[in-house]
């Protein structure tokens, strides 16, 4: 039994529930349930407020409208699978008297799902919840952070660490997403190629994405892919960003990159802790769209002579600060100067694994806890 931990969306969750119905998308297995029963005062899944469309004695007596009475509030589980859901909650919503609270949880992009009915614009509140963090951890060691790499920020693996529940959790996740939930949401016929496609991901971050390479690969349709692609990030299973194009720098244009949200899939050390610092600065970006409305943007610096930094969080369209990783902790990467020079982004990082914490010509090198420290991250 993974503990109950109160998740950092907590606080401004509970304010919107006074006046609005919560939507939570998230990767499967991110804890979006026990999110959702942390409100109950007896926060287990037997609890009546709690429905799960997945769960055929439900179902029946949702689709005839009917919820349980008596209850402030009621959790909807997975209910975007079922094809007119937005008509149906928004009947839940308008037509009760008192009304109850709703917290819909889904673990796909609920804003992906409509499939027709009724707008609910103006009734809710959208929310991602991410994975375990380390400043959502308390960690802030060496060993912390070789934990969170080693077996991701999912609960089950992450509480509980060890070999065996990790390979055995992640065998099971995998086949769940594309057996399970691409087969309920999605008209694709070809899994098992999908399974490959999964499986191969994890040797494609950090390094510009070739769709083309994919699709030989696969043996399919350059557009094939790309919408498998889609697929997949509709579903949390990996996220890619596009180039910053500066004004004075000759930036790549088409070129993407590719991440995962679960980052201990990933076999190479490099790109492991590349694509946490990825997760980390979505993970911030989200929080801050989801709470407080503004427009956020991960994007990362290439331009067309391959001087590359990872990462540049854009706010309200305005570059904010970049973030470059390194596994080691002494060189400067050279394009952090360049960029430097010819771009209006406020604050230059470069992040690593070890102790060394300096500042060097307008760039600060520290660990990667003391960079979550420095920006505030969740």
């Amino acid at each position: 039994m993974v503990p109950l931990r109160s998740r950092y969306l907590k606080k401004s969750a509970a304010a919107d529930l006074k006046t609005k119905m919560l939507f939570v998308g998230g990767p499967r297995q991110v804890g979006k349930t026990t999110f959702a029963l942390s409100f109950l005062p007896n926060p287990v899944r037997s609890h009546p407020a709690y429905l799960n469309w997945d769960d055929i004695r439900v179902r029946p007596a949702l689709m005839r409208g009917e919820l349980p009475s008596g209850q402030p509030l009621i959790i909807l589980d997975e209910i975007h699978k079922y094809a007119r859901w937005r008509s149906l909650v928004k009947g839940f919503f308008d037509s009760r008297a008192p009304r109850p609270a709703f917290i819909v949880t889904g673990s796909a992009r609920l804003d992906c799902y409509s499939r027709g009915g009724d707008s609910l614009q103006g009734r809710y509140h959208g929310y991602r919840l991410h994975p375990f963090s380390l400043p959502e951890l308390g960690g802030s060691t060496a060993a912390d952070l070789a934990h969170l790499l080693r077996f991701g920020g999912f609960p089950e693996p992450c509480l509980h660490g060890g070999e065996r529940l990790w390979r055995r959790w992640q065998r099971e996740r995998i086949h769940r997403v594309v057996y399970d939930d691409i087969r309920d949401l999605e008209r694709v016929k070809e899994l098992s190629l999908l399974e490959l496609l999964a499986e191969e991901l994890p040797r494609r971050v950090g390094a510009p994405l070739s769709v083309r390479s994919l699709s030989q690969d696969l043996g399919v349709a350059h557009d094939t892919t790309d919408r498998w692609l889609s697929v997949f990030e509709r579903l949390y299973m990996c996220f890619r960003i596009a180039p910053f194009g500066a004004p004075r720098v000759r930036a790549v244009k088409k070129e993407q990159k590719l991440y995962l949200w679960d980052w201990s899939m990933i076999p190479d050390a490099g790109p492991r802790f590349e694509n946490l610092v990825a997760c980390q600065l979505l993970k911030s970006c989200h929080l801050l769209e989801d709470t407080q409305g503004y427009r956020m943007e991960l994007r990362f610096l290439r331009d067309t002579d391959k001087r590359e930094v990872d990462f540049v969080v854009l706010k309200d369209g305005r570059p904010s600060f970049a973030v470059e990783c390194k596994t080691g902790e002494r060189s400067i990467n050279p394009a952090l100067h360049y960029f430097r020079e010819r771009t209006k982004i406020g604050r230059l990082y470069q992040v690593h694994m070890g102790t060394r914490d300096y500042m060097k010509a307008g760039v600060r090198v520290l660990p990667f806890s003391a960079f979550c420290r420095e920006e505030d991250l969740p």
